[in-house]
């Protein structure tokens, strides 16, 4: 077990202090991939040869630093790889590592729903359930030419692979600045769709501005919602093109929550992450003749003007048409 999966829980109004914790990380390993918003994937070969502890025994230092010099817990899965140690995090409790030895990998898989494993969307899971496949177990002992049928041959190998538990993943170094987010949250926990549009809509505003102040694109939207009891739905999307323009940000985001299909439900707040940061000079735009787009790009470019010149909140998010 040489992968650490860490999942730091933070509160959604201390989400910037993950650099920091990212921090503590590479006190171990300069091999570090940051999961935005709360998360971090850790390759500690090179710190148990040197420390000469073990994954588990690291995940505990990790713990009791996060919490002493950080005031924040966190919950941590251990695997020989990216993938197993994802799947372990989610079987861990706070204040315990959940590790999964190589050799115990397929035991481990077994029992769990196809759905729950990384890379597999609901078209794929829905798929496999037809034909009575909704186990890992039961994917690993099926035969290779039945899933390649089912889902391809790429995607039936490496189906047939990772629930054999081979997890050929690796973690690779990154930081947070490829991704972007602002949060809206309520006063009391807020019933009206009406009033959670207008928060997506101002959330959307406020990330189109950022993205092109400092002449980013983005390739990904994530929302985020959370809810009185404290649990959360995130959904991300792939846009149709890279962009930084707030219409196209909103349309994302209003079709992400629309999707929800959510009635009645108490929403605390709401989140929106722009990922996959591109700089804007290498991204192209497919041109329309669409009129009303072209008035709503010039708006922004009078809205920026006005923000550079007399600072943010010279324009404030949610004021301008979507």
């Amino acid at each position: 077990m040489t992968i650490l999966c860490v999942r730091f829980q933070l509160p959604p109004t201390r989400e910037a202090a993950l650099p920091e914790l990212l921090g503590l990380l590479e006190e171990f390993t300069p091999v570090v991939e940051a999961l935005p918003p709360d998360g971090a994937l850790a390759d500690l070969r090179g710190a148990e040869r040197y420390f000469k502890r073990d994954a588990v025994e690291l995940a505990s230092v990790i713990r009791v630093r996060a919490l002493a010099l950080h005031g924040v817990d966190c919950v941590i899965g251990a695997g020989p790889g990216p993938m197993l140690a994802r799947m372990a995090l989610k079987a861990a409790r706070p204040g315990a590592t959940c590790a999964v030895p190589e050799d115990a990998a397929v035991d481990f898989l077994a029992g769990r729903p196809v759905a729950a494993l990384p890379g597999v969307g609901a078209a794929t899971a829905r798929t496999l359930c037809e034909y009575g496949l909704d186990t890992l177990g039961r994917v690993a002992t099926a035969p290779l030419s039945t899933l390649q049928r089912l889902v391809g041959a790429k995607a039936g190998r490496e189906l047939h692979e990772k629930a054999n538990g081979v997890d050929r993943g690796r973690v690779v170094p990154n930081g947070v600045s490829r991704s972007l987010a602002t949060e809206r949250p309520f006063i009391r926990d807020e019933l009206d769709p009406g009033r959670h549009r207008r928060a997506l809509l101002s959330a959307a505003e406020e990330l189109g501005a950022r993205l092109r102040a400092l002449d980013k694109v983005c390739r990904t939207l994530t929302l985020t919602v959370r809810y009185a009891d404290r649990s959360a739905t995130t959904r991300t999307r792939t846009l149709g093109e890279p962009t930084a323009h707030s219409a196209a940000l909103t349309r994302a985001a209003y079709g992400m929550y629309e999707a929800l299909g959510l009635q009645r439900a108490r929403v605390r707040s709401i989140s929106l992450r722009a990922e996959g940061l591109d700089p804007a000079e290498q991204a192209s735009h497919q041109l329309t003749f669409d009129p009303l787009d072209d008035k709503l790009r010039r708006i922004e470019e009078a809205a920026d003007r006005a923000r550079a010149r007399f600072g943010p909140l010279a324009v404030l998010p949610g004021t301008l048409a979507a």
